[in-house]
């Protein structure tokens, strides 16, 4: 199990200190939100996990089947305009860096769908417990 834990920053308004492990990330708000902008909002964060997660899934396949990928580029526009009606749409561009053959791009296209992010936004169902004290 992972625990991550969250408090308040001391400085901006709704800045956010979140620690993971030894990793330590910070999120706040745009300015026209009240925030000061000063990191990713939480938006930004779950789009970001999708992007992170897609490319070293792709890059740990190449390397496990011998497919010279260098590096993957990844590009996510998001078109959030529906997101109160439950629809969220990420378009993700994935620039594959590396000599590979038409069929090895086809191959990591498919790999990068299945990356764990990926299925768990589009197939999971997450379940939210929360509590206070």
């Amino acid at each position: 199990m992972m625990t991550l834990s969250l408090q308040k920053s001391d400085s901006g308004t709704y800045r956010q200190t979140m620690r993971i492990h030894q990793h330590t990330l910070f999120a706040d708000v745009a300015i026209a939100l009240g925030g000061e902008d000063s990191a990713p909002d939480p938006h930004d964060l779950y789009d970001a996990s999708l992007a992170a997660c897609k490319a070293i899934t792709l890059l740990m396949y190449a390397k496990r089947k011998g497919i010279p990928l260098d590096s993957v580029d990844i590009e996510i526009e998001r078109d959030n305009s529906r997101e109160s009606a439950g629809v969220y749409v990420l378009n993700v561009n994935m620039i594959l860096v590396g000599d590979l053959s038409d069929e090895q791009r086809q191959r990591l296209a498919l790999i990068g769908d299945k990356c764990p992010i990926h299925k768990l936004m589009t197939a999971a169902t997450t379940e939210v417990n929360s509590s206070t004290s």
